[in-house]
């Protein structure tokens, strides 16, 4: 577990300073509810990473009953933490609703561009 405890550390860190940077390029542009809106979405969507890892674990030695209902809860609990910097955009003008939309998927983004920079030194390595 310690192996998966630091995966999800630094993924969520990368996130977190990606977002912050983005944001302040785009507050510093004059674009402040863009960087406003990608950064309240990029805190909700390391939320919900870290909720769906720790939700792993309630799981095991449980009944197949429990189970479906742990599996069920969590899911509507982060679909409801992910509508809410949704709302927040949509409500506040000071929240661009595009901008949150993005930092919601700030994690998938960075798995894949992880995955995808380690994965392309690989294949040119292979073709020589």
């Amino acid at each position: 577990m310690d192996t998966v405890k630091q995966v999800q550390k630094k993924i969520t860190q990368r996130a977190l300073w990606l977002s912050i940077i983005v944001g302040l390029v785009f507050i510093v542009m004059g674009y402040k509810s863009v960087g406003k809106g990608l950064i309240l979405g990029t805190l909700f969507s390391v939320l919900n990473f870290i909720f769906m890892a720790r939700s792993i674990g309630y799981k095991f030695g449980r009944s197949k009953r429990q189970i479906f209902s742990i599996s069920i809860g969590s899911i509507i609990f982060r679909y409801i933490l992910l509508a809410i910097p949704l709302i927040a955009a949509v409500k506040f003008e000071q929240f661009n609703l595009v901008a949150a939309i993005v930092g919601v998927f700030m994690i998938q983004m960075v798995i894949l561009a992880e995955h995808l920079l380690i994965q392309i030194p690989i294949l040119r390595g292979k073709q020589i």
